[in-house]
């Protein structure tokens, strides 16, 4: 079992910047595939970002519409995954979920474990 817990959402100005951080639980978090997932008001659960297992050499994926602003990253011996959101518009507000799974992919059954999502708005 993985417990996910999300911090740093907020509300921001276009343009601005956050930075998402996502504490795990479990001892085995280097076992695991991270992912960011955001779900906007009516629509649904979108991937966003995920990072691949490794100490030294993890492999990132991230959605074409935040390629070059968003950065997802790791730190193993904290347990913690990162999202770093820079150049913010308000089309990226909504509920940003970690999550953990087993393998890497940008669908909801991919993984296992959720968080229970952070809130970033961003105003025009």
């Amino acid at each position: 079992q993985v417990q996910l817990v999300e911090s740093g959402g907020g509300l921001v100005q276009a343009g601005g910047s956050l930075r998402l951080s996502c504490a795990a639980s479990s001892r085995t978090f280097t076992s695991y595939v991270m992912g960011w997932f955001r779900q906007a008001p009516g629509k649904e659960r979108e991937f966003v970002a995920a990072i691949t297992l490794g100490w030294s050499d993890s492999s990132t994926y991230y959605q074409d519409t935040v390629k070059g602003r968003f950065t997802v990253s790791r730190d193993n011996a904290k347990n913690t995954v990162y999202l770093q959101m820079n150049s913010l518009s308000p089309e990226d507000t909504g509920v940003y979920y970690c999550a953990a799974g087993p393998r890497i992919g940008i669908g909801k059954d991919d993984y296992n474990y959720w968080g229970q999502g952070t809130q970033v708005t961003v105003s025009s």
